[in-house]
């Protein structure tokens, strides 16, 4: 069942409009992506526009975070690789993998990192729990992951794991950009060029791979609910 409690809800003060909600079709390139995020990131801060979450899917490429190590990029000829401002190291984006792009001025809810941190891994742990699967923070991991009791254990006696949803965020005048990213059919082959966010213990998994055939559309309809719980309402952008 969904938690009941909002102790990861980030809110934004009263009379404050609703959050644009904007689906991409197709696959959109990653650079054409990071130049429209700026442009929604200034125009929000300026208070020119709503704030606004834009999902999207991509052409298969790797991008490096602000952490990302070049011994972590294991096949550099594989994807294009392009270099990001958000936190975090390296990861795969591709087709079958939903990324939503939150853009949220936290001047009208808390200013508050880590919070707002939370608050987005809250919203995967919503959307997974609404599917049945039970998503899971990790104090010394970033992301959201799931144990896979039927592999075997981990070298250290542990249950093994696999990241199912990743984040990455970047904040400019308290307007958050980049964001999150769940696995729900993308090519998990593609994982093996890098060493995913610098873990290499651990394995990486989707919705179809824990046995959900789920449609991209059904995992949108659940996370736009869980988003609204944890942040408020949105509208669809005209």
């Amino acid at each position: 069942m969904l938690r009941t409690d909002l102790d990861h809800a980030m809110h934004p003060r009263e009379g404050s409009r609703a959050v644009r909600w904007r689906v991409s079709d197709g696959l959109v390139g990653y650079e054409d992506a990071v130049a429209e995020m700026e442009h929604q990131v200034a125009l929000i801060a300026d208070g020119k526009a709503d704030e606004l979450v834009w999902l999207v899917e991509h052409p298969p490429l790797y991008t490096a975070g602000t952490s990302a190590v070049s011994k972590d990029l294991i096949e550099p000829e594989r994807f294009p690789v392009f270099a990001t401002g958000r936190g975090g190291e390296y990861t795969y984006h591709g087709p079958g993998q939903r990324v939503a792009y939150v853009m949220l001025d936290l001047k009208r809810r808390r200013q508050d990192v880590r919070a707002y941190v939370a608050a987005l891994e809250e919203v995967v742990i919503r959307t997974l729990d609404s599917m049945n699967v039970k998503g899971e923070r990790r104090e010394d991991r970033v992301g959201v992951w799931v144990r896979r009791p039927e592999k075997p254990v981990l070298p250290d006696g542990t249950m093994s794991e696999d990241k199912i949803a990743a984040l990455g965020i970047r904040l400019r005048r308290w307007v958050s950009f980049h964001g999150l990213s769940i696995n729900v059919d993308p090519d998990l082959s593609h994982f093996t060029g890098i060493v995913p966010c610098g873990i290499s213990a651990y394995g990486v998994t989707s919705l179809v791979d824990l046995g959900l055939p789920v449609m991209m559309a059904d995992v949108d309809m659940r996370l736009r609910e869980a988003f609204e719980d944890v942040f408020g309402p949105t509208a669809n952008e005209s």
